[in-house]
Parts: structure tokens; C-alpha cells; sequence
């Protein structure tokens, strides 16, 4: 009962008793497959008849979902099969995500076994409407099932697979045995207003309290599960409540809040675990926390806490999740910049920086340039605060300022100790660039960072802190700055024509005299890429960060101009004569491909 229109359901089954298929009668159990879904993924081209045909088959034959079938085993991307099952269901397709908190009161009266049999789980609820994710929105048996769970509310029904419903449900079973959020901060409340004075309240409530100690266990868990980078604990006055916010891809956002009574508790929980004196309010204090998730998982928190007006304190900590070195190739770096890159970290000797702010991923940059040099015949060491990634092969030390072991301290040790490379986790003064500029010159290979604007603003920098401009010349190989931008979402990008107007904002901020070499011109054809927003994304259209390079190379033009010490715009025009990118024009480069937007470059490279 084949169609060639999306619509109305039409199954294929098998009969309690006997089913032809192929010329083959089989005995089964009444199973189902729809017709009209099949028509639908034939319509679109995603894989050829008969290998569909193929997963229909197994399907009535099996205990599978022809959906799973045709990821699995014909690895039918995700969102395609998504985007198919949207248009035949006329409804939002919605995949598993681990920002997607489940609100525990929408689950207290379902069996978890009975949706997982059934395939569905409520999502959220705004108001009178509930979302609720099914694997088949036209099944009528279900949809009684729901209403009548939710009796009183209307129903917004989305689609998703199987698999993905299984995971949802997942990680609510793990939230509800590890004690939610939501359910610790109700008993927080409770107790607040079993008090009969609420100044006595305050002083009676303990960092020591199992509710206190659980809620900070679980906001390091939900950071880590989220991807947070950042934690912010930001207490208010008496009145108001303290805000709980996270940094995920360079953005913050109010994760959530905690009664007021319970400010300082949970400051002063922090603190303990960080090992910092809770009855020192006045001053900063830094520490760190080292928080087991589980056995196989651990995870390290830089803990800082600063005085605030209304005699409070702000906790700021960032996670330090041990993480696996990542290669050269998958860091978005244009062709032609990664082959010089490769090419500089083969040097025998000199000096090569990476800069930029705070979080744009200067450190692992240059762990993956030692990664490509990381060999027996090298004798790698390097000094870090704090020691963030680990490779095999690399001697890495951890400098403690507080006891007088600093990063030049470490560089004088290391010139001693036979080294090859050596890489600095920072340049903080002149006394630790003098070092490594001399290192470089008495034939080793050095690696820093810097927190400098852009490439050629490091030149000057380096002058400015009185670095003699002959040698650091001689030493200078190359200086990476770089930048993290935001990612279009996959799951909902979408090509789009622009406007005419933002098409000569790409050419100012190219540069008029450069964009002719690109040869693009404005047409009615011509696309540009953004995201719609979806669940994976939290409907902001970004997901994830890609890097935006600038390579400023010591040739011999560059070096001669940085001994006679000239301006930053004069060194500007001649890398660039010689084919540098600016962070703008690489990020352009990433909007033209469609793994950025003009917008986000705009806000991480403009000065």
C-alpha cells in the first residue's frame, strides 16, 4: 500500500501466523513496519532501494527499529534521518542531548519500564503544555496513554529515536539516584521555612549540613556533565538569592539559584574543599579541589574566592578535566598555516610563541605541536601551572610561585637537565622571556605563551618589557595568536542568501584590496550559513567552538624590522604583503565554509 506523498500511516505487518516475504512465509509474533516512512527516506535519495528494502525486511523479522537498522548498519546520518522523520510526523525532531534536564516532577507517577517499553518520555512543561518525545507520534494507543497522564494539558508531541529516548531516560534514572538539584534545593527550602527567625536561620545553618555537601557535589557534577568551563558562585544580600552560573562555550549563562540563608554555607563548603580558611573573609585566597565523579573519572577545579561588597564572597572555579592531546590536523588550521607550523616545530632551535586571552586554547595548541615532535630522540620538558594535558614522552613539571619555584626558575633548572625542547606554560615577566630567548639561541627549540592582542602586537610587547630586540630577532621563528569562536550548530544549520549589506561587511572587515583575490562577487545565488535553533543547541544555533589563527613568521623582512624596533602597523603591512591572515580574514574564511558566523568572529577579533 505503497504512496508517493508523506502523510496519513500506512503499516506492512506480519500476521500473528504467517507472513510472505520475498517468496519466503515466516512465522511471527505481529510486527510492524510503516510504509509510508519508507517512501518518505526513498524520496529523499539517502540510500539506494534496495539496501532499504533490505532494512525493512530485517526489521519485520528482528526485534529492531528499522530506524536503528538504518544507522547502525547503512550509517544513515543522524540529522538526515531526523529531518525525515520531522516532515513525515509534521512535528520537531528532538536527539539526545546532555544539557536536556528532564524535570524530575514530570516522571514521579511513570514507571521508568513502562516508557522505555513504550518508547516515550515527557521533556518539559511550560504552563499547561507538555513536550513529550515518542519514536511514533501517530500511534493513537499512546497518545491515550499520555493524555491521560497528563490529564487537563495539552500535548506537544515530538519525535525521536529509540536509542535516544533509552539515554533520556538514562540520565534521569542517574539524576534521581544521585539526588537532583531540584530536590536538594526543595529540602533547602523546607528547612528554611521551618525556621521560626530568619537571622537565627542564617546562623544556624552549617557548611557541614548533608544537604550543603550534597549541593556542591552536585553542581561540580552538572558543570562537568555540561562542559562548563567556569563556575560562578555570585551571593547577593540577605534578600536575595545566590546565583550559580556556568561559562559553556565562552558564554555564561544562571544555571541556578540558592535561598539566600544559604550564601555563605555554600561558599564556605567550596573553601574547605579547597582547603582555604573559611573564616577569612576579607582577602582573596586561591586553591585548588580534586573531585572524584568515578572510578574511572576525576576531575581538578581552580578555586578562587574574592570579597564582594555586602560582606560577601564570589567562588569562581575552573574545571581542569585531564584531557587526551589533540593532533594538528584537527585543529581547523588553514592548509597552508599548518604546513609552516609543522615545518617550525622541526626546527632544531628558536623560539615559538602562542597568543591570545585567557581560555583560547593556547596550551593545547602547543601540546599538539609537541605531540608531532614528542619522539625518543628528543628530550622534552616543560613548566606548567597547572599541569592541564599529559603526554607519554614529556617531562612536565609543576611550578609552585608560593615556594619561590617559578617559570624561570624552572627554565634555569631545565637548561641543566639536557634538554631539546622546552615549553613554558606562560611568559609572565622579563626575567623568564630573557631566559627563554637565550635558551633559544644556545640551540634549543622554546615554546611559550603570551597574553598579547594578535601576532604582531607580541613583537612590541616583548620589546616593551625590555627584551634585547637582536636576540629575541635571532630566536623568533614564528608567533600563532589564535581565538575561539562559536560553532554553527549541525544539527540545524541552514544556507541562506544574505543581504547585500552583509556582504560588504565581509568585505570591510576582509579588507576591499584583499577580497578581490578571493574572487567572490554578490549574487543571487550566492549562500551564506547560520543555525535555526534546536534542542541540541538550546535554540541558539551554536554548538561547540572552532579556532581563528594568525601567523606571523620570522622571515628575514620581519626580523630586521623588529631589531630597528618600527611600529605594529608597519610589521602589519609587510607579513600581510607576504601572506599572513589576520584573525579576521581566517575567521572569514571559516564564515565563507560555514562552520562560523561573521557575527561571532566579529565579537572575539575586533578590537
Amino acid at each position: 500500500m505503497a504512496t508517493d506523498h508523506c502523510g496519513m500511516t500506512d503499516k506492512l505487518e506480519t500476521k500473528p501466523d504467517r507472513v510472505s516475504t520475498k517468496g519466503r512465509m515466516l512465522t511471527r509474533s505481529r510486527k510492524t513496519v510503516d510504509r509510508r516512512l519508507i517512501d518518505c527516506i526513498a524520496f529523499r535519495g539517502l540510500i539506494s532501494q534496495a539496501d532499504l528494502d533490505a532494512a525493512a525486511e530485517e526489521a519485520l523479522l528482528s526485534d529492531i527499529e528499522l530506524e536503528t537498522i538504518l544507522l547502525e548498519r547503512y550509517r544513515l546520518p543522524k540529522t538526515e534521518l531526523g529531518a525525515v522523520l520531522s516532515e513525515y510526523y509534521q512535528c520537531p525532531f528532538v536527539p539526545y542531548h546532555e544539557r536536556t534536564i528532564i524535570d524530575p516532577e514530570l516522571l514521579r507517577d511513570l514507571s521508568y519500564d513502562y516508557l522505555r517499553k513504550n518508547a516515550w518520555v515527557p521533556l518539559r512543561r511550560e504552563g499547561m503544555v507538555v513536550q513529550v518525545l515518542m519514536s511514533d507520534p501517530h500511534d493513537v494507543g499512546k497518545g491515550f496513554d499520555i493524555r491521560r497522564a497528563f490529564s487537563g494539558c495539552t500535548i506537544r508531541p515530538s519525535v525521536g529515536l529509540r536509542c535516544d529516548i533509552e539515554q533520556f531516560l538514562c540520565a534521569a534514572i542517574r539524576q534521581r539516584k544521585g539526588g537532583s538539584i531540584e530536590k536538594i534545593l526543595s529540602e533547602l527550602l523546607n528547612e528554611v521555612d521551618g525556621e521560626v527567625a530568619r537571622d537565627h536561620a542564617v546562623r544556624e545553618i552549617d557548611e557541614n549540613d548533608s544537604a550543603i555537601v550534597r549541593l556542591a557535589s552536585q553542581i561540580i557534577a552538572e558543570a562537568d556533565r555540561l562542559g562548563a568551563s567556569d563556575v560562578h558562585i555570585e551571593p547577593y544580600s540577605d534578600r536575595k538569592e545566590t546565583a550559580v552560573r556556568f561559562r559553556v562555550d565562552g558564554t555564561c549563562f544562571t544555571y541556578m539559584r540558592i535561598p539566600p540563608a544559604y550564601r555563605r554555607a555554600i561558599v564556605s563548603r567550596f573553601k574547605i574543599m579547597a582547603n582555604l580558611d573559611i573564616a577569612e573573609r576579607r582577602k582573596p585566597q586561591d586553591g585548588k579541589i580534586r573531585y572524584k565523579l568515578s572510578k574511572e573519572h576525576e576531575i581538578e577545579l581552580r578555586v578562587a574566592t574574592l570579597p564582594t561588597s555586602g560582606a560577601n564572597e564570589d567562588v569562581v572555579m575552573r574545571l581542569l578535566t585531564t584531557k587526551d592531546t589533540m593532533p594538528l590536523e584537527a585543529m581547523d588550521f588553514s592548509p597552508a598555516v599548518l604546513e609552516t607550523i609543522k615545518a617550525l616545530a622541526e626546527r632544531p632551535h628558536g623560539i615559538f610563541l602562542c597568543v591570545g586571552p585567557t581560555g583560547s586554547g593556547k596550551t593545547t595548541t602547543l601540546h599538539a605541536v609537541l605531540k608531532r615532535i614528542n619522539t625518543d630522540e628528543r628530550k622534552i620538558w616543560t613548566a606548567e601551572d597547572p599541569v592541564e594535558i599529559t603526554q607519554e614522552g614529556l617531562r612536565q613539571v609543576q611550578v609552585h610561585p608560593k615556594i619561590g619555584f617559578t617559570f624561570a626558575t624552572a627554565m634555569r633548572a631545565f637548561l641543566r637537565a639536557d634538554p631539546d625542547v622546552i615549553m613554558i606554560g606562560e611568559m609572565r615577566d622579563k626575567e623568564t622571556a630573557d631566559i627563554a630567548i637565550e635558551a633559544s639561541l644556545t640551540g634549543h627549540l622554546v615554546m611559550s605563551t603570551l597574553h598579547t592582542n594578535s601576532a604582531v602586537e607580541t613583537v612590541t610587547r616583548l620589546l616593551d618589557m625590555g627584551c634585547d630586540s637582536f636576540n629575541f630577532a635571532d630566536a623568533m621563528l614564528g608567533v600563532l595568536a589564535q581565538r575561539l569562536c562559536k560553532r554553527i550548530c549541525e544539527q540545524c544549520k541552514e544556507a541562506y542568501h544574505p543581504t547585500r549589506q552583509e556582504y560588504d561587511e565581509l568585505v570591510q572587515g576582509y579588507g576591499a584590496r584583499y577580497w578581490d583575490t578571493l574572487g567572490i562577487a554578490y549574487t543571487d545565488d550566492w549562500t551564506l550559513y547560520r543555525g535555526r535553533g534546536c534542542e541540541a543547541c538550546n535554540k541558539t544555533g551554536l554548538k561547540g567552538r572552532v579556532p581563528i589563527h594568525e601567523l606571523l613568521v620570522g622571515s628575514e623582512e620581519i626580523k630586521n624590522l623588529t631589531q630597528s624596533k618600527v611600529r605594529t602597523a608597519k610589521i602589519l603591512s609587510v607579513a600581510m604583503q607576504e601572506g599572513m591572515r589576520t584573525l579576521v580574514q581566517d575567521g572569514i574564511h571559516k564564515v565563507l565554509r560555514g562552520v562560523t558566523t561573521y557575527r561571532q568572529v566579529r565579537a572575539v577579533a575586533m578590537k
